[in-house]
């Protein structure tokens, strides 16, 4: 493996484990069985390296969430798998585990960035496919990415908050019935 990759992979250990903030290039450098200065000749600083981990997670989140789509289905459960393997890999994927609960305890600024960075790129992913769905005469002409950012907040609403806060999670099958039975319907063409 190319140093570069260990470093990645090191950084990745930290953060998941310590958070931001309490990440150190330091032991990074010490995870990696590195010199610190190795580190600065593929990244400049702490947030440069954490922005590069961030990202390929994204991706790696985006990759399922595109593997879990059958394209012959309905905009609706495209809609709903999709969601639901985001939201599935956002609370199951330590590294942004961590930095949830960094956000909420701490609120540093370079976590809430990236945070708003990783949700973004739900939004987007899910606009880009209702846009679709809007071309094709499946759903009724609106603004993508405002609908977007309602399904998504509307999801992690009862896919994360609602167990929370209630104390038992709803059924995936609960929840896509009630997407089907309200936003879902009122959308389609």
């Amino acid at each position: 493996m190319d140093r570069r990759k260990e470093i990645i992979l090191a950084a990745t250990r930290s953060f998941s484990m310590f958070g931001y903030k309490a990440t150190t290039m330091d032991q990074v450098a010490k995870i990696a069985k590195v010199g610190k200065g190795t580190i600065y000749t593929f990244f400049s600083n702490k947030e440069e390296l954490f922005q590069e981990i961030v990202r390929s997670t994204i991706r790696e989140m985006r990759s399922e969430a595109e593997a879990v789509i059958d394209p012959e289905e309905p905009f609706r459960l495209k809609a709903h798998q999709a969601l639901m393997k985001m939201l599935e890999f956002r609370e199951q994927h330590a590294l942004l585990g961590k930095l949830i609960e960094e956000e909420k305890e701490i609120r540093t600024q370079a976590v809430q960035e990236m945070l708003l960075e990783v949700e973004d790129e739900i939004v987007g992913f899910i606009a880009g496919k209702l846009k679709m769905a809007i071309e094709r005469g499946e759903v009724r002409p609106c603004d993508p990415k405002l609908v977007a950012y309602m399904l998504f907040k509307s999801y992690l609403a009862f896919v994360i908050e609602w167990p929370e806060t209630r104390g038992e999670p709803l059924k995936e099958e609960t929840i896509a019935n009630l997407f089907n039975e309200t936003l879902f319907r009122g959308l389609l063409a």
